[in-house]
C-alpha cells in the first residue's frame, strides 16, 4: 500500500513543571486566568503529527509519503526523516515562513498545556494530492491529520472526488472547528481516529450520535489511554486491544501519533485490524517511555519480545515477517 500522511510538520518545545496545574487554579477565577509556571526542563524535539506518524511508519519499514508544508529551516529535519525511511519529496517549502512550532508544558500528573504556531503550515492548503499521487504511481490511502484547516478540507474533498480512501484524524484541530467542518471531514472516511474525549466532542459538535457516525464511516478507531483502543464498525462487534506493560512513563507527547503509525503500518502489511491495533499499541508504549516524539529506538528483537509477551505467539508470528 502507498499511504500518504498529511498534517503538521513542527518543532516541539517540551517543558516539565514539577507541580500540578490543578493546584494553581482558583475555581471562581477561571474566567481571568493569568499564570506563569517555572519549569525545570526544556527539550527541543522534532514533531508535528504528520511527521511523527511518518517517522513511526518509516521505523516499521512501510515508507510513508509525508504531505505538509515546512519552512526553509527544514533541511536538517528532512535529512533525519529520509534517513528513517520517510518519503519527503511532497513536502512544500515556504519562501517566507518558518516551520511550525509546538510549545507544551507537562505537569507532575502528565496533564498538558500547549500552544501551536502555524508558520509554514498555513501553506499546506496549496498542496494538491493529485500531484503527489502522480509522482508515486497512485495512493491507496491518505491520512488527513491535524493541519491548516483549509488544507484538511481540501485534502478530504479531493480524496472524495478522486475516490481515494482516506482516514479522518482531526486531533488538536477539533477545538477550533465547528460542527459543519467536522461533518465534512468525517463523512465517508474509511477510518475515523480520535481519543475518548475527542469522540464525545465530535458527537457534541456535529449533533450526530455514535450510531449515526458509524453509519457514515468505515471504522471508528478510538484510543482509550492506558486501556488501549476500541475499533467499531456498524453491524460488527467491537474489537478491543489492550496496551503492553510500560517499563516507565516518561512523556505522553506523541503517543497517539505512534499508535496511528503502527496501525497504518499494519494496514500496509495487510494484517487484521486487531493485529494492526496491537502494533499501534506496542509502538505507542515505546513512545510514552521516551521524552520526545521521535527519540525512541525500534530494535526488532526488543520490539518482538515485548509484542509477544503482550499479545501472544500467534500474533507475533503474523507480525514478525513484516517488521523491517
Amino acid at each position: 500500500m502507498r499511504i500518504a500522511v498529511s498534517g503538521s510538520i513542527a518543532t516541539d518545545h517540551l517543558m516539565t513543571f514539577p507541580g500540578r496545574f490543578a493546584d494553581q487554579l482558583v475555581a471562581d477565577q477561571l474566567h481571568t486566568v493569568s499564570l506563569s509556571f517555572l519549569v525545570d526542563k526544556l527539550d527541543v524535539r522534532r514533531g508535528g503529527v504528520a511527521a511523527n506518524i511518518a517517522f513511526g511508519m518509516g521505523q516499521l519499514g512501510t515508507r510513508p509519503i509525508l504531505v505538509g508544508a515546512a519552512g526553509a529551516d527544514f533541511d536538517e529535519y528532512r535529512a533525519w526523516l529520509e534517513r528513517h525511511g520517510v518519503d519527503t519529496d511532497s513536502v512544500r517549502i515556504s519562501d517566507t515562513l518558518h516551520t511550525a512550532r509546538f510549545v507544551c508544558t507537562t505537569d507532575a500528573d502528565h496533564n498538558q498545556i500547549g500552544s501551536f504556531y502555524t508558520g509554514a503550515m498555513s501553506e499546506a492548503r496549496l498542496i494538491e494530492l493529485k500531484t503527489v499521487a502522480d509522482r508515486v504511481g497512485g495512493l491507496d490511502l491518505v491520512s488527513v491529520g491535524a493541519d491548516d484547516p483549509e488544507a484538511m478540507l481540501r485534502h478530504t474533498e479531493e480524496c472524495r472526488s478522486r475516490s481515494i480512501p482516506f482516514a479522518a484524524d482531526f486531533s488538536q484541530q477539533i477545538a477550533r472547528m465547528d460542527g459543519e467542518e467536522i461533518r465534512i471531514l468525517l463523512d465517508g472516511a474509511t477510518y475515523l481516529f480520535s481519543n475518548e474525549y475527542e469522540k464525545g466532542l465530535i458527537e457534541s459538535k456535529t449533533g450526530w450520535s455514535d450510531e449515526e457516525i458509524l453509519s457514515r464511516v468505515g471504522h471508528r478507531v478510538t484510543t482509550l489511554g492506558a486501556r488501549g483502543v476500541r475499533i467499531e464498525r456498524a453491524g460488527d462487534d467491537p474489537i478491543e486491544v489492550g496496551t503492553p506493560d510500560e517499563e516507565r512513563k516518561a512523556d505522553p507527547t506523541g503517543v497517539g501519533d505512534a499508535f496511528r503509525a503502527g496501525f497504518l503500518s499494519g494496514l500496509a502489511w495487510g494484517v487484521s485490524l486487531e493485529r494492526a491495533a496491537q502494533v499501534g499499541c506496542m509502538l505507542a508504549t515505546l513512545v510514552i517511555e521516551t521524552v520526545g516524539t521521535q527519540e525512541y529506538q525500534l530494535r526488532r528483537g526488543h520490539f518482538m519480545e515485548r509484542f509477544t509477551k503482550a499479545y501472544g505467539d500467534e500474533a507475533a508470528t503474523e507480525v514478525r515477517g513484516h517488521l523491517a
